[in-house]
Order: structure tokens, then C-alpha cells, then sequence
């Protein structure tokens, strides 16, 4: 049997986490709150939401929270708050996670740098040509590692003209309102469509944009086998789950929060945990 150091009872030296979400979900607690007990690490972590965003920034600093996650809507709010941008946020103006050094408050994309990630490993070469479908933050943070991976070709799909075409402008790409007979070996959902809700049960790309994809990425992690991805695995294609995204994301937050990076097989028990309801 396998044992794990004892976390220590909460404490004076305990160290806070958070996340700032405008609707707080149960994912990250579970996620980092089991790490930090399987490794017994004095660290608690807890999801909030706020209304007052500056005095919620002001309370990270004057209590010195070690780290934040920022969902929607604050992702660009926070920046004029901060102290400063790691290379990953600055990249897309773009932040999702917040580290506090003695007071000193700098922001991080680790959703960029999951999806650069998620690329690399399912070997998708860059000069690959991509479908995308969607024009909100998390699509800014996909686009964005997609352009710095070096791919050139790639077409965004959003009928929001304003938000679509100045994605696709800000790292140049094409704009289209509507996915009409376009197919390339890249297609990626970042859309809510196959999230649990009203869209649940709707195809985010059709079936012949899917049969002559190579790769299909859906970044719907709630849950991950959306429709999409069963057809996609039904034709044997290379798929990366909105699952994927978010273990690897919450992952980076723990190391740059408390220095420490799990062993793999640590990482996928507290991931299983987190998705257990």
C-alpha cells in the first residue's frame, strides 16, 4: 500500500488558494485540494466569486493568497490590477491564473500553454491548416498558441462579426460567419455546443468536416465525450478532450503555486477525484 505524507491541520501557516469565476464550479477545488493532501502540502484551496473585483485583488494582496484562477468575465479585467504579465498572458492579453510573490501580483495563461502542449504531443505539425469554431476568451488563448506553434493557415468560425473577425485579424487568420464546405486536417470547437445545458446534444462541425479531419480538438470539458468527440473517435480520428485541457491547465497552477510537480499517476487519481461527483 502506498502512503502519502500527512497534511498538516489548518493553521496560521496554512496558505490560501482560490479561483474568481462568475459561476464558481467544483473542478480546481477538488483538483488541488486532493493534491495538496495526497502530498501533504499546507495549502487550502477555495472558489469564490465577486462583484467587486479591485477590492477582491486588494484582499489577494493584503492576505497574502498564494494563487488565484480567473474564469470569465475577469480574465481581462484583472490585468490593469496586477503587478505585471508572464510571457504566456501577455501574449494574448489574457489572464487565468494569478501568483502572489510577497505582494507582488503577476499573471499567467496556463490555458495557452495547455493547448501548446496538448499540440505538441499529439504531433500535430505546424504548418497544419485548422478549422476553429468560436470567439471568446478560451478561443483567444487556442488561436493564439496555435499562431506561435507556427501555423499559418487557419479559419475562424463565428458569427459574432465583431469578435470574430478581430480574433482572426489580431493573429492572421480568415473570418467566417458560417462554416459552409471548408474542411482541413485541424478542426477545434470552442463553443459551448456539446456542453451539458440546452446545446448538449448538438454536432459542433458536420459529419464531413469531422471525416476529413485528422485531429479534432474540443475544448468542452463538461463533459468531454460531447458529441463531437464520439463521432470523431467512432472514425478513428486523433482526438484532445476539453478534459485534457483542464487537468493540464489546473496542473501548472498547482506547480506555480507551490513549486512541486506531481508524478503523472498522482496527477490522474486527483483528476478522477475531481470529475467524481
Amino acid at each position: 500500500m502506498t502512503t502519502h505524507p500527512v497534511k498538516p491541520p489548518i493553521g496560521p501557516a496554512t496558505r490560501l488558494c482560490m479561483s474568481l469565476a462568475a459561476r464558481p464550479g467544483q473542478f480546481g477545488s477538488r483538483f488541488h485540494n486532493r493534491l495538496y493532501e495526497r502530498l501533504g502540502l499546507d495549502f487550502v484551496y477555495k472558489a469564490f466569486t465577486t462583484t467587486d473585483l479591485p477590492a477582491a485583488l486588494g484582499g489577494i494582496r493584503a492576505l497574502g493568497i498564494r494563487g488565484c484562477a480567473v474564469s470569465m468575465p475577469f480574465k481581462e479585467a484583472v490585468i490593469p490590477l496586477i503587478d505585471g504579465l508572464e510571457g504566456s498572458a501577455a501574449a494574448i492579453d489574457s489572464v487565468n491564473t494569478i501568483v502572489n510573490d510577497d505582494g507582488r501580483l503577476t499573471g499567467y495563461n496556463t490555458d495557452y500553454s495547455a493547448v501548446a502542449q496538448l499540440l505538441d504531443r499529439a504531433g500535430i505539425a505546424p504548418e497544419t491548416p485548422f478549422l476553429l469554431r468560436g470567439s471568446g476568451g478560451m478561443a483567444k488563448a487556442v488561436v493564439a498558441a496555435l499562431r506561435d506553434r507556427g501555423h499559418r493557415q487557419g479559419t475562424i468560425i463565428a458569427r459574432n462579426r465583431a469578435t470574430g473577425q478581430g480574433l482572426a485579424d489580431l493573429y492572421g487568420f480568415i473570418w467566417t460567419p458560417e462554416l459552409q464546405t471548408q474542411t482541413a486536417p485541424l478542426i477545434v470547437n470552442v463553443t459551448p455546443l456539446g456542453m451539458k445545458g440546452p446545446e448538449a446534444a448538438q454536432l459542433a462541425f458536420p459529419q464531413a468536416a469531422i471525416v476529413a479531419a485528422e485531429t479534432v480538438f474540443d475544448v468542452v470539458a463538461l463533459p468531454s465525450d460531447t458529441p463531437l468527440m464520439r463521432a470523431a473517435e467512432a472514425l478513428g480520428k486523433t482526438c484532445i478532450s476539453g478534459a485534457e485541457v483542464a487537468v493540464l491547465q489546473a496542473l501548472e497552477q498547482f506547480v506555480l503555486y507551490t513549486g512541486i510537480r506531481p508524478d503523472p499517476e498522482l496527477v490522474d487519481e486527483a483528476a478522477a477525484f475531481a470529475r467524481a461527483t
